[in-house]
């Protein structure tokens, strides 16, 4: 059995953990998950139904962590010898904006996409504010710092720049010189291309 059990499904965000377990060279079996038919042994451990879903094979037993943010945060203090955790130095950008794209950012995206409408004197009951703002806020940090925590690469990065890949990808960000510059250093990693690569065959075979 490899150290971890992968349930997902290349049509999710099951991309991002896969490019996380990739990042950090972590053994794995992948288990595809079929939205319409969910298996019971995937229910089990993940009553949400929802991917990806990783369980750690670990010596005290077998960890499930769901939550895409939570497994690179995971994934990185599991395999410190990847050296892709934040140092002491780094913590605060690396939580503030890992934090940042699973709150606002993603709160913001999704409620533009479903072409909600906030009103302006309840925009201060949101966590986000409003679209504008959060990406603004998103991108003078990429004006100013080649990755989240300045100019290293870490496990932060895969959530934060899948947001930002994703987001060009299907026009939910904004394709500003800050956001493509970042996308295209996060593109080049050998990681991201391989993780890519099983991820787009999946696809491909499904649709034949």
């Amino acid at each position: 059995m490899a150290e971890y059990t992968f349930f997902t499904n290349p049509m999710s965000r099951g991309q991002i953990a896969r490019w996380a377990l990739h990042e950090v060279e972590a053994g794995y079996d992948q288990v595809i998950v079929d939205f319409a038919q969910k298996q019971p042994a995937f229910l089990a451990v993940n009553p949400m139904g929802k991917v990806p879903t990783l369980v750690h094979h670990s010596t005290t037993g077998d960890k499930v962590v769901t939550e895409c943010a939570a497994i690179c945060v995971y994934l990185g203090e599991a395999h410190p010898e990847a050296g892709l955790g934040p140092s002491a130095d780094e913590s605060a950008a690396y939580y503030r904006w890992l934090f940042f794209a699973a709150g606002p950012v993603e709160q913001a995206v999704m409620v533009r996409s479903m072409g909600w409408q906030l009103p302006v004197e309840r925009e201060g009951m949101a966590g986000w504010g409003n679209y504008e703002r959060t990406m603004a806020t998103l991108e003078s940090h990429f004006e100013g710092n080649n990755y989240v925590c300045g100019n290293r690469f870490t496990m932060a990065d895969v959530y934060v720049g899948s947001q930002v890949d994703w987001g060009l990808t299907f026009g939910s960000i904004p394709p500003n010189e800050a956001f493509v510059a970042y996308a295209e250093r996060l593109q080049a990693r050998d990681a991201y291309k391989a993780a890519k690569a099983i991820d787009n065959a999946l696809i491909e075979a499904s649709r034949k």
